[in-house]
């Protein structure tokens, strides 16, 4: 069920209507249906790959809890293995089959391939059952021994699918806290929702025929260096409007049934530097992976070039958790290179030389952006001679005139021959909007009551009817990280 969907417009009020009505005793059983609903409503058979992981998990953290000695790390290893494995089976069997029966020879295929549909949002859940059995082995989380809470905690439907990637400390305690209905958290959630779709709507979705016509079909001789440029941009900002508004429509449902989910994206494309971009973006999986891969390794506690080492080896890891193609292994591998390269200017003292000022920042803002942007080619090519060819054609400047014709043959490709105005004039009222909706929310306690009576309305006002305008509705528009 997606949340851009008219399903979803009926399933979370009954939601919130029956979680509110009914004892605190039993919503955990009511929200654990309505969250296999949600799952099920994509491909309901691969609601047992999550029952069975759920139970694997469930026993292993409490036998690692009650077990003592070198059992506790074979438990531990137990779910590791079952996660990892199922992982490894539905995501990158194929892949591996692939190569190595390419390695081996066409005479014949040595590994068969699987015909099997990668199950929606598999790597996100895999990785929050995984942090759960690692923290009772740390000690930091007791084991729970409510199985109907612990597989909510795996299946909470607001972030199922594409996170936050939440820590059992963080979520375990609040299904079992009782929650009462409060008007201020629901229209704060209800914002963030607002927030969510508006990116998801009216920006990515209106992005996503530009960005389609270029990267679903690289052509060199079609396609000049501004064309693809262009392409390149439209989809930075369409993956974070996409990605983001997941994340805040999942922030939003949660908080108005009484949830507080982590926060997952603050202002990435505003970073000066590239590991300020990783501590903005997808900030629930780079903890993640900090926490479980980059301090298990010796963080940076051990010497430059095994340092070096553990981040080239966290965005390697990183770029194959995110699919099962060279295009991904690229992706993490340009970003281990930003990454080295940022560090070894800083531990040089470049950067500290540098003077504290805003054409500095901006400088560092855009070659940072720039940056991330190449990459993302890399991310969203189908394949890896895909993204070579638009690399390629991203190098070769041919000339005003036969750009100019690019970009012309680019706008016919997407069904509008018209220059993508209404993509523009929808970014400059999304930041004048986004900007007026901040500016209140700062200086609220400055306002007074009759104030805020009219700027609050009259601003969600203008931003419902904007909304309605430019919106696409349509119930098969994806998220783009559905796929992971």
């Amino acid at each position: 069920m997606l949340f851009n969907s008219l399903d979803f417009l009926v399933f979370f009020p009954v939601v919130v209507v029956l979680y509110y009505l009914l004892p605190h005793r039993v919503r955990w059983l009511m929200l654990l249906v309505a969250s296999c609903l949600f799952y099920m409503a994509f491909i309901p058979a691969y609601i047992l790959i999550l029952g069975f992981t759920i139970v694997i998990d469930y026993f292993a953290g409490l036998w690692i809890a009650s077990a003592e000695g070198q059992r506790r790390k074979w438990y531990l290893w137990l779910s590791l293995a079952a996660n990892v494995g199922i992982l490894a089976v539905f995501k990158y069997y194929n892949f591996f089959a692939d190569n190595l029966n390419f390695l081996l020879g066409p005479q014949q295929r040595h590994f068969p391939m699987l015909g099997m549909l990668l199950p929606i949002g598999l790597s996100f859940h895999t990785f929050q059952a995984m942090s759960y059995t690692i923290e009772v082995y740390r000690g930091n989380q007791q084991a729970e021994r409510h199985f109907g809470i612990y597989a909510l905690y795996v299946m909470f439907f607001p972030q199922l699918v594409a996170g936050p990637i939440e820590r059992p400390q963080n979520m375990l305690h609040q299904f079992h806290e009782k929650h009462t209905f409060s008007f201020p958290r629901a229209a704060d959630g209800l914002r963030w929702i607002y927030w969510g779709l508006f990116k998801k709507m009216v920006v990515a979705d209106r992005l996503s025929p530009f960005v389609d016509a270029v990267f679903n079909g690289p052509d060199a001789e079609k396609y000049g260096a501004l064309a693809t440029a262009a392409a390149t941009i439209a989809f930075a900002i369409q993956i974070y409007c996409d990605f983001s508004g997941y994340s805040d429509v999942a922030i939003g449902t949660a908080k108005v049934l009484g949830f507080k989910l982590m926060e997952n994206f603050r202002r990435p494309y505003f970073a000066t530097n590239i590991q300020v971009f990783w501590s903005r973006w997808h900030i629930s999986l780079s903890t993640w992976f900090r926490d479980y891969v980059y301090i298990p390794l010796g963080g940076n506690r051990v010497g430059t070039l095994r340092r070096y080492g553990n981040v080239a080896v966290v965005f390697l890891v990183s770029g194959f958790w995110h699919g099962a193609n060279w295009t991904f292994l690229i992706w993490g591998a340009l970003h281990t290179v930003f990454n080295l390269g940022t560090m070894a200017l800083r531990e040089w003292g470049v950067l500290r030389r540098l003077p504290d000022s805003w054409p500095v920042k901006v400088l560092g803002g855009l070659t940072t952006f720039g940056l991330v942007s190449f990459a993302w080619i890399f991310f969203r090519a189908s394949s890896l001679s895909d993204a070579l060819s638009l690399v390629k054609t991203l190098g070769v400047w041919r000339g005003w005139s036969v750009e100019w014709q690019s970009l012309e043959y680019w706008a016919l490709r997407t069904g509008d021959p018209r220059p993508p105005f209404r993509i523009v004039f929808a970014g400059v009222v999304l930041i004048a909007l986004g900007l007026g909706d901040s500016l209140i929310e700062e200086n609220k306690a400055r306002l007074s009551l009759p104030q805020l009576r009219t700027l609050r309305p009259v601003l969600y006002a203008a931003m419902v009817v904007f909304f309605l305008l430019f919106a696409i509705f349509d119930d098969n528009k994806q998220f783009i990280y559905f796929q992971f």
